[in-house]
This record gives structure tokens, C-alpha cells and sequence, in this order.
């Protein structure tokens, strides 16, 4: 089975433990890469500074509200690049605001979630975008 690896995009350690725990929960093999701010995810798509040697996240989950850049800010710099635009991205959000799903999709978003507040709608979510993602919808080839 293929190793899919996912960069999840979160600053709330409650969160990042939570869609983790879920990740590793469900049958499919992953590696789950964490960073905390929007700058860090920007760095770790294109190789810079400390994350030279990453390799490219075949799936990205990324938090609209982060520190040192937003989560728009990481979209628009991927999703603006002709290397890094064919990643898929969930914008996986407490918002649940029109003006927050109206500028996600505006900016090439491939999906808007809104996090369950519920811990079992949560993990249920998780397994449904993993299965979804991961083993159902056909995703490009690394370069």
C-alpha cells in the first residue's frame, strides 16, 4: 500500500493531537507532518531553511487562522505555483463563515471543512476525508 503523506497545518495542540490520533486511527498507512504557522508551511512546501530535505505532502490540511501567516496567505503561495498547485488542500477550520468559504474557494481550495466540535463527528470526519482523499480520488504524481 502506498504511504500517503499528509501536512497538517495547525497551531491548537488539542487540535494538531486530535486529527492526528484520528489519522493514525483509520486503516490507511500515513506520515502525518506538522507545522504550526503559516510561514512554516510555506517553508516546508518549497523546501527552504529547515525543511530543505521535506518531501511533497500528497495532501495538505490547513487552518485558516495561523500565526506569522494566514492560511490564505499558504494557499494563494501554493496554489500560485505552478510545482506546488496540483496539491489538494481542505481548509479544515473552526469557521464556519461565508466570507471564510467564499475566500477559500476564491483561492483554489479543493474543499472547505468546518471541524466538528463534537469528538466523535470529529473522528468520523477525519475517517471520511482520509477515505475520501486518500483511497477513493486519484491524486498527481510527486515530481
Amino acid at each position: 500500500m502506498k504511504k500517503f503523506e499528509i501536512l497538517l497545518v495547525e497551531d491548537n495542540e488539542g487540535d494538531i493531537i486530535l486529527t492526528t490520533e484520528a489519522l493514525e486511527e483509520s486503516k490507511l498507512v500515513n506520515k502525518i507532518n506538522v507545522v504550526k504557522n503559516g510561514k512554516d508551511a510555506i517553508d516546508y512546501v518549497f523546501n527552504n531553511g529547515k525543511f530543505e530535505k521535506a518531501s511533497r505532502p500528497d495532501l495538505i490540511l490547513l487552518d485558516v487562522n495561523l500565526p506569522l501567516k494566514s492560511g490564505y496567505e499558504v494557499l494563494k503561495a501554493i496554489k500560485n505555483n505552478e510545482e506546488t498547485m496540483q496539491i489538494p488542500i481542505i481548509m479544515l477550520t473552526t469557521s464556519s463563515s461565508e466570507n471564510d468559504i467564499n475566500i477559500s474557494y476564491l483561492n483554489h481550495a479543493n474543499c472547505f471543512i468546518t471541524k466538528p466540535v463534537d469528538l466523535k463527528d470529529f473522528y468520523i470526519t477525519m475517517a471520511k476525508i482520509e477515505q475520501f482523499w486518500l483511497n477513493l480520488v486519484l491524486l498527481p504524481a510527486k515530481n
